[in-house]
């Protein structure tokens, strides 16, 4: 399953449109609201985790920009601090990649790069600020245990 998030920019004719719904009908790409900011009469702001198989993706998004939609990839990567981690996770509860694991009965934070979007959700609920996101280039988190 290929994973990746985008940012997409709505011009204003296009806010009242259902173009993300076409995404799900017409290319079987599924999709994961990270943020959006849409106000009618202005350019709106979507941030999407887009799910599915790779060509489905690369298809539903050259749709996006043939109707005027400007994609960017989101190159990120999270990066952990493994001195300040204490193994609480509070960030495997949040991952919506499930990247972020805990490892039974040891209680260790896992952590699987092939799963990770780059979100950076983890960063935020992280309560020692270990987690931190790359945005030069994707880092592999390192495993504990």
């Amino acid at each position: 399953m290929y994973k990746r998030i985008y940012v997409l920019k709505f011009p204003k004719e296009n806010i009242d449109r259902p173009i993300i719904c076409k995404l799900v009908k017409e290319y079987d790409v599924e999709f994961n609201i990270i943020k959006a900011d849409i106000n009618l009469q202005q350019e709106g702001l979507i941030v999407l985790e887009l799910i599915g198989r790779k060509a489905n993706v690369e298809t539903g998004l050259s749709y996006l920009r043939s109707v005027g939609v400007k994609v960017e990839k989101v190159a990120a990567g999270i990066r952990r601090d493994d001195d300040k981690c204490f193994q609480c996770g509070a960030c495997t509860g949040i991952c919506p990649t499930t990247a972020l694991s805990i490892k039974r009965p040891e209680m260790a934070v896992l952590f699987d790069p092939e799963k990770c979007s780059g979100c950076g959700l983890c960063v935020a609920v992280c309560p020692v600020r270990a987690m931190a996101v790359c945005l030069e280039e994707r880092v592999a988190l390192t495993a504990a245990g």
